[in-house]
């Protein structure tokens, strides 16, 4: 399944997603309930009191009107204050950090490790002792549990239709959760400039069922190259790199690279 071209934040397809589009579309519907009348007022008030209506007449000095500084202050303050609770509940709510609820007892979150390159997305798999490159696969309906970090420049990671955009920073660890609630597959991107190949540097997510990413993990263990330490030293080299699969060779390759960053004569430090 291609990804569609119009899929992005207005097609939400997890709960994360979900729940932002909701926010969007309650903060939009509170807005327009003040600017909708106000544009409608304002027109009729610009064609009441046109030089050509001679029955409209200004009574009133309305000048330094307590009672209708009032009322004029009073309405934006309410949606202000309103539309600044919403955002603090939703904040909280969609904490990135925050779990989410499993589907069942058995389904685990699955631990996945983002790691953003130049210009290139690394997702590796701890317990099933895979990784790819621009291509994360993730079962349908299941928790995933995401730390990102990234080997050099801030970078930003994003699935439009899954939620919550989060930074890698090169030396410190993210931790995003997401769900896809059914199978398919969402186009992500870095939505953080960072040189040469930024624009090219796009991935997709597919959602797959059960059965279909275990046999996508049996594939990548029997035909994917190994990915030890001089696997990810050319891999780590500035450039733009097709989806590929390896063998996890280095079990704690996230932690090296996490390491590699902090160290005081890393290339990230400069």
């Amino acid at each position: 399944m291609s990804p569609s071209l119009t899929a992005g934040v207005l097609d939400p397809r997890g709960p994360v997603a979900a729940n932002e589009y909701l926010l969007l579309q309650n903060a939009t519907l509170v807005m327009l309930a003040l600017i909708v009348p106000i544009i409608i007022l304002t027109l009729v008030f610009a064609w009441w009191f046109r030089a050509g209506n001679k029955r409209a007449k200004r009574k009133l000095d309305w000048n330094y009107s307590g009672g209708l500084e009032v009322v004029n202050w009073m309405v934006p303050l309410m949606i202000i204050l309103f539309l600044g609770g919403m955002g603090w509940v939703a904040a909280h709510a969609l904490d990135p950090a925050k779990p989410l609820p499993a589907q069942s007892a058995q389904a685990e979150p699955l631990e996945i490790q983002v790691v953003s390159l130049d210009w290139k997305w690394l997702f590796i798999y701890p317990g099933a002792g895979v990784a790819a490159v621009n291509h994360l696969v993730v079962p349908a309906g299941r928790v995933l549990h995401l730390q990102l970090t990234s080997s050099t420049v801030m970078n930003s990671f994003f699935v439009p239709q899954l939620g919550s955009q989060i930074y890698t920073m090169a030396g410190m660890t993210t931790t995003l959760y997401l769900q896809a609630d059914h199978p398919g597959t969402f186009p992500g991107r870095s939505v953080q400039f960072s040189g040469d190949g930024f624009s090219d540097m796009r991935f997709d997510v597919d959602a797959v069922a059960p059965s279909d990413y275990d046999a996508w993990l049996a594939r990548a263990r029997a035909r994917g190259a190994s990915l030890d330490a001089a696997g990810y030293a050319a891999l780590a080299k500035p450039g733009t790199s097709p989806a590929r699969e390896y063998r996890l060779a280095e079990p704690h390759l996230f932690n090296t690279i996490l390491a590699a960053s902090m160290s005081p004569g890393s290339s990230s430090s400069h």
